[in-house]
């Protein structure tokens, strides 16, 4: 395997905006009244969609030390698959796969429309800032081959 450069190591300045922004997006989460297991379990969702060991690692002890349930992290994957998720849950969880998957424009639709039914529009912009940002931090670390430690 080629040796891989860690590339928030090799541009510092890049990588601490991209830090200041996900800060501004966890602030914009909470005052859109996102609790913060909603933003874990979209951070490990989309980590999930994206093959991120890293970023799996952070964010599910994140998830833990804000309260979240082994049980509901251990069937995430599933998660339109069981009754352990709440309709706002279901809604920010669809609405970070499509921002993540966005080529299919018909999944993309359907849950759009589940978000408005469900989320505010400040909660809408902030799923999908948080989305935006995990989806950032997924490529720094799958391309820099970030190990889990």
């Amino acid at each position: 395997m080629t040796e891989r450069i860690f590339i928030d190591k090799q541009n510092p300045k890049a990588y601490h905006a991209l830090v200041q922004t996900s800060e501004a997006v966890r602030a914009t989460a909470a005052e859109a009244g996102l609790e913060r297991t909603v933003v874990e379990l979209v951070n490990l969702r989309v980590s999930q969609l994206n093959g991120c060991a890293f970023c799996l690692d952070v964010h599910t002890r994140a998830a833990q030390r804000a309260g979240e349930d082994a049980r509901r992290l251990g069937v995430l994957a599933a998660w339109r698959d069981t009754a352990l998720f709440t309709p706002l849950e279901r809604a920010a969880l669809a609405l970070a796969e499509a921002t993540t998957l966005p080529a299919d424009a018909a999944a993309q639709e359907a849950a759009y429309a589940e978000a408005r039914a469900v989320l505010t529009d400040d909660q809408i912009s902030a799923v999908i800032w948080v989305a935006v940002t995990i989806n950032a931090f997924n490529r720094v670390s799958v391309l820099s081959k970030h190990p889990v430690r």
